[in-house]
């Protein structure tokens, strides 16, 4: 069950991509790889370091995942900024 907490948090996190500048790795669809692969990370490496099986969930399984997604997003934006910079040159 935590594994479908994580992908149903990253896709939540996802949602909001659409208020940032179109600016990711391969468009919208990138920001979700983001989302989803950070979250993933991030879920299972929390998991892991408590301890817990796949199948304990709590709110705090959320959480969890929230840094992972934040940070798996911000990485496909700087390299869709850093990529879009050295096309235009």
């Amino acid at each position: 069950m935590a594994v479908l907490v994580w992908i149903s948090t990253a896709v939540a996190v996802w949602h909001f991509t659409v208020l940032v500048p179109d600016r990711f790795w391969g468009g919208i669809a990138g920001a979700l790889f983001g989302a989803l692969v950070g979250g993933l990370i991030s879920g299972a490496a929390f998991q892991a370091a408590l301890g817990l099986s796949l199948g304990e969930t709590s709110l705090a399984t959320v959480l969890y995942t929230l840094p992972g997604c934040l940070l798996g997003c911000a990485a496909v934006y700087a390299y869709g900024v850093r990529h879009e910079e050295e096309i235009q040159i």
